[in-house]
Protein backbone atom coordinates (compact mmCIF):
# COMPACT_ATOMS: atom_id res chain seq x y z
CA UNK A 1 0.00 0.00 0.00
CA UNK A 2 2.82 1.89 0.22
CA UNK A 3 2.74 2.14 -4.07
CA UNK A 4 -0.59 3.15 -3.77
CA UNK A 5 -1.48 6.98 -5.50
CA UNK A 6 -1.82 10.25 -3.98
CA UNK A 7 -3.99 11.45 -4.93
CA UNK A 8 -6.27 8.37 -4.42
CA UNK A 9 -7.56 5.84 -6.94
CA UNK A 10 -11.24 4.06 -6.87
CA UNK A 11 -11.50 1.11 -8.32
CA UNK A 12 -14.17 -2.07 -8.38
CA UNK A 13 -14.25 -4.92 -6.10
CA UNK A 14 -14.38 -7.94 -8.33
CA UNK A 15 -14.76 -9.59 -4.65
CA UNK A 16 -18.12 -10.40 -2.67
CA UNK A 17 -18.37 -8.10 0.28
CA UNK A 18 -20.04 -8.58 3.27
CA UNK A 19 -20.64 -6.65 6.40
CA UNK A 20 -22.69 -8.33 9.51
CA UNK A 21 -24.13 -6.11 12.70
CA UNK A 22 -26.17 -6.95 15.55
CA UNK A 23 -25.96 -10.59 14.82
CA UNK A 24 -27.39 -9.58 10.78
CA UNK A 25 -26.06 -8.96 7.23
CA UNK A 26 -26.18 -5.62 6.47
CA UNK A 27 -24.59 -5.65 3.61
CA UNK A 28 -24.04 -8.32 0.96
CA UNK A 29 -22.91 -7.09 -2.75
CA UNK A 30 -20.39 -7.68 -5.19
CA UNK A 31 -21.04 -4.29 -6.23
CA UNK A 32 -18.41 -2.64 -4.05
CA UNK A 33 -15.07 -0.14 -5.35
CA UNK A 34 -12.38 0.62 -2.81
CA UNK A 35 -10.24 3.72 -2.20
CA UNK A 36 -6.59 3.31 -2.86
CA UNK A 37 -4.07 5.91 -1.32
CA UNK A 38 -0.62 6.12 -0.36
CA UNK A 39 0.35 4.81 3.35
CA UNK A 40 -3.52 3.42 3.95
CA UNK A 41 -4.78 0.31 3.55
CA UNK A 42 -8.03 0.56 1.26
CA UNK A 43 -11.27 1.68 2.22
CA UNK A 44 -14.38 -0.11 1.00
CA UNK A 45 -17.20 1.81 -0.27
CA UNK A 46 -20.64 0.05 -0.85
CA UNK A 47 -23.87 0.64 -2.45
CA UNK A 48 -26.26 2.65 0.68
CA UNK A 49 -29.70 1.25 -0.91
CA UNK A 50 -30.80 -1.47 1.87
CA UNK A 51 -28.41 -0.44 4.55
CA UNK A 52 -30.91 0.91 7.64
CA UNK A 53 -28.95 4.40 8.31
CA UNK A 54 -29.76 6.94 10.24
CA UNK A 55 -27.96 10.84 10.36
CA UNK A 56 -25.29 11.11 12.45
CA UNK A 57 -23.87 14.89 13.68
CA UNK A 58 -20.56 16.14 12.49
CA UNK A 59 -19.13 16.21 8.91
CA UNK A 60 -15.50 16.34 7.71
CA UNK A 61 -13.56 17.01 4.34
CA UNK A 62 -10.97 14.97 2.13
CA UNK A 63 -8.69 17.52 0.44
CA UNK A 64 -9.85 14.90 -2.44
CA UNK A 65 -13.05 13.71 -2.14
CA UNK A 66 -14.82 16.55 -0.85
CA UNK A 67 -16.89 16.94 2.40
CA UNK A 68 -18.27 13.77 3.62
CA UNK A 69 -21.40 12.83 6.19
CA UNK A 70 -21.73 10.80 8.71
CA UNK A 71 -24.34 7.94 9.42
CA UNK A 72 -25.25 5.41 12.48
CA UNK A 73 -25.65 2.12 11.25
CA UNK A 74 -28.71 0.04 12.72
CA UNK A 75 -28.26 -3.32 12.67
CA UNK A 76 -29.94 -6.62 13.70
CA UNK A 77 -31.92 -6.79 17.01
CA UNK A 78 -31.46 -3.03 15.95
CA UNK A 79 -27.87 -2.31 17.61
CA UNK A 80 -27.19 0.75 16.19
CA UNK A 81 -23.53 1.84 15.95
CA UNK A 82 -23.17 5.04 15.81
CA UNK A 83 -21.47 7.41 13.31
CA UNK A 84 -19.75 4.26 11.52
CA UNK A 85 -20.50 4.95 8.07
CA UNK A 86 -19.74 7.85 6.32
CA UNK A 87 -20.42 9.06 2.09
CA UNK A 88 -19.77 11.99 0.42
CA UNK A 89 -22.80 13.35 -1.34
CA UNK A 90 -20.60 15.41 -4.11
CA UNK A 91 -17.73 13.97 -4.27
CA UNK A 92 -15.36 16.06 -5.97
CA UNK A 93 -14.40 15.40 -10.21
CA UNK A 94 -12.84 11.73 -10.15
CA UNK A 95 -14.76 10.06 -6.93
CA UNK A 96 -18.11 10.36 -8.64
CA UNK A 97 -18.40 6.64 -8.03
CA UNK A 98 -18.59 7.78 -4.42
CA UNK A 99 -21.92 9.22 -4.51
CA UNK A 100 -24.48 6.82 -3.94
CA UNK A 101 -21.80 4.34 -1.61
CA UNK A 102 -20.92 4.74 2.31
CA UNK A 103 -17.84 2.83 3.64
CA UNK A 104 -18.09 1.36 6.77
CA UNK A 105 -15.31 1.37 9.93
CA UNK A 106 -14.98 -2.11 10.26
CA UNK A 107 -13.98 -1.77 13.83
CA UNK A 108 -17.72 -0.62 14.58
CA UNK A 109 -19.23 -4.03 12.94
CA UNK A 110 -19.80 -7.45 14.46
CA UNK A 111 -17.43 -8.52 10.83
CA UNK A 112 -16.63 -6.97 7.12
CA UNK A 113 -15.73 -9.47 4.47
CA UNK A 114 -13.92 -9.44 1.23
CA UNK A 115 -13.48 -12.39 -0.80
CA UNK A 116 -14.61 -14.80 2.33
CA UNK A 117 -12.12 -12.96 4.19
CA UNK A 118 -12.18 -11.73 7.63
CA UNK A 119 -11.11 -7.68 7.83
CA UNK A 120 -8.88 -6.03 10.51
CA UNK A 121 -9.65 -2.91 11.42
CA UNK A 122 -7.33 -0.28 10.37
CA UNK A 123 -5.97 0.76 13.99
CA UNK A 124 -7.26 4.62 15.20
CA UNK A 125 -10.15 4.53 13.66
CA UNK A 126 -9.99 7.65 11.87
CA UNK A 127 -9.32 6.47 8.45
CA UNK A 128 -11.54 3.50 8.01
CA UNK A 129 -9.34 1.16 6.02
CA UNK A 130 -9.93 -2.43 6.16
CA UNK A 131 -7.07 -4.65 6.34
CA UNK A 132 -6.39 -7.99 4.40
CA UNK A 133 -3.58 -10.43 4.27
CA UNK A 134 -3.03 -9.31 1.11
CA UNK A 135 -2.35 -5.84 2.43
CA UNK A 136 1.24 -5.08 4.14
CA UNK A 137 1.90 -2.38 6.63
CA UNK A 138 3.09 -0.48 8.21
CA UNK A 139 -0.33 1.81 8.67
CA UNK A 140 -1.15 5.31 9.08
CA UNK A 141 -3.96 5.61 11.80
CA UNK A 142 -2.01 4.09 15.20
CA UNK A 143 -0.47 6.81 17.91
CA UNK A 144 2.59 8.50 16.44
CA UNK A 145 1.54 7.83 12.76
CA UNK A 146 -0.86 10.89 11.87
CA UNK A 147 2.32 12.88 10.67
CA UNK A 148 3.92 10.53 7.96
Amino acid sequence: MWDYPRPPAVEAVPERVVVRLGGAVVVDTTDAVRVLETSHPPVYYVPMTGVDLRPAAGSSMCEFKGRARYFDVVGGNGVVAPRAAWNYPTPEPGYEDLRHRIAIYPSAMDSCEVGGEVVEAQEGDFYGGWITSRVVGPFKGAPGTLGW
